[in-house]
């Protein structure tokens, strides 16, 4: 199976944005609906907006949410397509590791084979 590979700027900076606990809840805020920057930061009522706005920024630095002005707010919403690079890694991981096991059980099932005898002069 040939897949396209994975961009490795983007994936890293993927990487980067979803190893935060707080991005990840954004993320998962945002999945199925648009939510203005003011109600994402009422979410998190131990950070500040400004770390919320941080937070966001890294998000959309990662192409992992859209951003629409919509009046005076701002308005999030998931870019799925963002985690192509991230999908497509693990894919080529999984791929490769199945692979292996594949040739790994047909080796298995196949007979060993005999080492042929030498013929040798009888005394």
């Amino acid at each position: 199976m040939n897949l396209p590979a994975a961009q490795p700027a983007h994936l890293d900076t993927a990487a980067h944005a979803l190893a935060d606990p707080t991005r990840r809840r954004i993320l998962r805020l945002v999945r199925d609906d648009e939510r203005s920057a003011g109600e994402l930061a009422a979410e998190f009522t131990h950070l500040s907006r400004p770390a919320v706005s941080q937070h966001l920024r890294v998000l959309k630095r990662a192409e992992l949410v859209a951003v629409r002005r919509d009046g005076n707010h701002r308005m999030y919403r998931c870019r799925p397509e963002g985690l192509d690079d991230m999908r497509t890694f693990i894919d080529e991981m999984w791929t490769d590791r199945l692979a292996r096991l594949k040739r790994a059980a047909e080796n298995a099932d196949r007979p060993a084979r005999q080492p042929a005898k030498k013929k040798g002069k009888h005394s």
